[in-house]
């Protein structure tokens, strides 16, 4: 079978490995792919969001299966379009990724079908925003309602903050022209919960914690994620069980009754308080980094999964008991303003998984070439040893310009 990937960083490079050890599977495509999924794909220089060279490129190659990695793709209605070319492809059609496109649609449909969520209200003006902030307590959670690349989420600790973002998104437009979601600020471990969804049938991958933040101690600014871990083990068997039956399957249940049936991995980004377990936002695709910590424990056949979930099947997960951590590395810099182009020594000397998230190669030797470069995995028979692994890999690593962080899963540690 030939297969497409639609992406570019490290949970496409994850997707594209476990797709190479299918038995199903004899050539890979990637497009437009980084220079590690090079190794494993042929690259197809077409972007992510243009969708009709990319149902092009999979009809002239009579491509099996196309499996989508950005939410971009999803958003620019790439699913649809290949169902209507009768091409096969992986991942919920535009109309049912709104529950992640859009926060006010996915808070209004959690409203309507009582799914634990933080309380909230929406707003398109910024005086009636601010008024409303005025008469409530700090900090607040603000969200910019469309996509902002991982950066449309602010929780405003002061009301000058608050005045300040809620003018960036809604006079300055800074991510465009859409409304704001306001909600109150919840409390307690953030996990992340991502979930073969077929319609009705919902199948629970691994919890996972990523990490958010730049530098050790959880200090420093926000950004794609530093890091992340599978086998949470603050997180519980009756909590996942408590996810499943309240938030994902009725979630899945919930955009069936909207006439929009969900199809793909549907991901929670939960949060445990004091007042129970509660959706803090919903993706409609792979995260990233967990995915990176998430499949390699997955010991099923992917291709078989995603043509299974795709045609409707039962299907039965297993996966490695063992504990996997990722730590990313990134550009010196990130996740502000960084320079490009530092040589990359000492990859071939890690003993572990090394996915590629912005590099360049050249000549053999490979290059910085993005915020997030590297992210490495390694596992454990304990999550302490998977840490220790981890850390020790990733010091063999040689590059004048990046950094990481020692404590990933410190919050279960």
């Amino acid at each position: 079978m030939k297969v497409l990937i639609v992406g570019a960083g490290g949970r496409c490079h994850a997707i594209a490995l476990a797709l190479s050890k299918s038995k199903y599977v004899s050539e890979i495509y990637c497009a437009p792919g980084n220079a590690g999924i090079a190794q494993i794909a042929t690259l197809v220089p077409i972007k992510e969001t243009d969708v009709e060279a990319l149902k092009a490129f999979a009809i002239k190659q009579k491509i099996d299966l196309t499996v989508v990695g950005p939410e971009m793709a999803l958003a620019a209605g790439i699913v649809d379009e290949f169902n209507a070319a009768g091409l096969k492809i992986f991942g919920p059609t535009k109309k049912a990724a709104e529950i992640e496109t859009s926060k006010s649609y996915a808070k209004d449909l959690m409203k309507k079908y009582h799914i634990p969520t933080a309380s909230y209200e929406v707003f398109t003006d910024y005086e009636k925003a601010i008024n409303y902030v005025r008469g409530h307590s700090l900090p607040i959670v603000l969200k910019y309602d469309g996509l902002a690349a991982g950066k449309g989420v602010v929780i405003a600790t002061t009301l000058e903050e608050a005045e300040e973002t809620l003018k960036d998104m809604l006079i300055d437009e800074e991510f465009g022209s859409s409304s704001v979601v306001i909600e109150d600020y919840l409390e307690g471990p953030e996990f992340s919960f991502m979930c073969f969804v077929s319609n009705d049938k919902v199948y629970p991958m691994e919890v996972s914690q990523d990490h958010k933040r730049a530098y050790d101690n959880d200090l420093g600014p926000n950004t794609g994620g530093m890091g992340a871990y599978s086998g949470v083990p603050i997180i519980n068997d009756s909590d996942k069980e408590y996810a499943l039956k309240h938030i994902m399957e009725p979630t899945a249940l919930a955009l069936m009754a909207e006439g929009c049936p969900f199809k793909g991995v549907l991901y929670g980004g939960l949060m445990k308080t004091k007042d129970g377990i509660k959706v803090i936002e919903f993706n409609a695709r792979f995260g990233d980094p967990e995915t990176e910590v998430v499949l390699p424990k997955l010991k099923n056949d992917l291709f078989e999964v995603f043509c299974d979930i795709i045609d409707g099947n039962k299907v039965e997960l297993t996966f490695d008991p063992m504990y996997y951590l990722g730590v990313v590395l990134a550009s010196k810099g990130y996740p502000s303003s960084y320079e490009k182009g530092f040589l990359i020594e000492g990859l071939n000397d890690v003993n572990g998984i090394v996915y590629h998230m912005g590099t360049k190669e050249d000549g053999g030797k490979y290059y910085t070439n993005g915020g997030r470069v590297l992210i490495v995995v390694a596992k454990g028979k304990t999550l302490l040893e998977a840490q220790q692994n981890a850390n020790l890999e990733v010091s063999k690593i040689k590059c004048n310009n990046l950094y990481h962080r020692t404590d990933i899963g410190h919050r279960s540690l």
